[in-house]
This record gives C-alpha cells, structure tokens and sequence, in this order.
C-alpha cells in the first residue's frame, strides 16, 4: 500500500525541486523534449526520470483532483455497470471511459475520474475494484 506525506522542502534533495520544474516546463509547452528541460534545471536525464512520477507540488490540484486507471474486463453482461457502481459509491466522478472490443472475452478498460471528494482512499477503491467480479489487472495509471 502506498503511503503519502506533506514534507518541508529543505529536507529534501535539491533535484526534487528541479524535477518538478523540468516537468512544468514540459507540461506548459515551454520546452519540447526532456532533454531540453533537464539542461535549463541542471540534472540528469536519469534523475528526472528516477523522480519524476513520484513528487509533485501539495497545492497544485487541489480544487479537482483526477486519477486515471486500467482494468481489464471479463466480457459478461454487467461487468462494466458494477465497477462503475462501485466507483459512485466511493464518490468518485466519472469523466471519461475508453473500452476496446473484448478479445478472447476480455475488454482493457480505462477510466479518468474526479476524486475531488472521494470517501476513502484511491488504495482502498482500487481494491474495492480488484474483489470485484470479472475484473482484473487493476493498475493505477495516473493521480493529479
């Protein structure tokens, strides 16, 4: 189980303040490549990616939260009703559903949601989603 803490930043490395810049300035299209980002901020390639997925600013989403997940289906009549059951109940908001056609009676799905105001964790909703029936290979992709 992942575990979460709101730190001060002067007892963390330095690189972690400039991994989160060279992320900025890729996401605000201010530079194109990782490359170009890691030079402006004076670390490594390796250090940006050893990080990157891993800190990120307290205050930045705070109004909306969004995590993005991956399962895969069982192709029966009202799998897909129940995970999204399953996902109201926790308060999550649904904002987007992309499933494949199933292959060999299995569907990969993925769910973009709100957890602005989720009751409970995104660990216990994942885990939640992994008893429930025709669902597998649960894998948090992204939490903003």
């Amino acid at each position: 189980m992942e575990k979460y803490y709101i730190v001060d930043s002067s007892i963390l490395p330095d690189v972690v303040e400039k991994v989160i810049a060279a992320r900025t300035m890729i996401e605000n299209g201010q530079v194109r490549q990782v490359s170009e980002a890691v030079k402006q901020v004076g670390i490594s390639r390796g250090t940006y990616y050893k990080y990157k997925d891993y800190v990120f600013l307290p205050d930045a989403g705070l109004a909306q939260r969004k995590a993005v997940i991956s399962l895969m289906l069982h192709h029966d009549r009202g799998i897909l009703s129940e995970v999204l059951t399953t996902l109201s109940n926790a308060d999550a908001s649904i904002i987007t559903i992309n499933q494949n056609i199933p292959i060999h009676d299995w569907a990969s799905v993925v769910i973009s949601f709100d957890i602005s105001n989720l009751t409970g964790t995104v660990d216990s909703l994942l885990a939640a989603l992994k008893k429930s029936r025709g669902v597998t290979d649960v894998t948090l992709i992204s939490v903003e």
